[in-house]
């Protein structure tokens, strides 16, 4: 039995919207998406200084709906207080908060800094850092069994609950 061909693609028309956000993304220069991050990072630095979250409690407002549904660590639970420790410079109190991301930060810092140099300089100048699917695969998985053991409340793993 033979089936018949699919109909071919047909690429839709862009609307309006589309069509406006198009034309602004290729008028915008080279510097503004490395800008547009860095704008929402510095906000993200900013809240983080002003709030403390070093001082409020798992329930205080604002609150991880998982862990305040549940109970349970999430698997982001610590990384604000881990950033606002390595903020001020205090490398084992972020380690102790959320040790993955204390991990990553320097991977995630390197990665910005690479593509924003090359998007401004219009050139490779800092050699690119890619992750294979595996290593962010292994990266993910571990995550999920942090995210886990964290959680047990059976000593050694209870060392980890923040």
């Amino acid at each position: 039995m033979t089936y018949p061909a699919p109909p071919p693609y047909v690429v839709p028309e862009p609307s309006r919207f589309s069509r406006f956000v198009l034309r602004v993304v290729e008028r915008s220069p080279a510097w503004a998406a490395p800008a547009a991050i860095a704008t929402c990072f510095a906000g993200a630095v900013g809240y983080v200084m002003i709030s403390d979250p070093t001082t409020s409690g798992a329930y205080s407002a604002p609150t991880c709906l998982l862990k305040l549904t549940t109970g349970f660590d999430c698997p982001g639970c610590g990384g604000t207080r881990a950033f606002w420790y390595l903020l001020h410079g205090n490398l084992p109190q972020a380690a102790r908060n959320h040790a993955l991301f204390v991990f990553a930060v320097p991977f995630l810092v390197y990665m910005y800094v690479a593509w924003s140099a090359k998007l401004v300089a219009k050139r490779e100048v800092l050699p690119a850092f890619r992750l294979s699917p595996t290593t962010l695969a292994v990266f993910l998985a571990v995550w999920f069994v942090f995210s886990v053991l964290r959680n047990l409340p059976w000593a050694p793993f209870t060392w980890l609950y923040v």
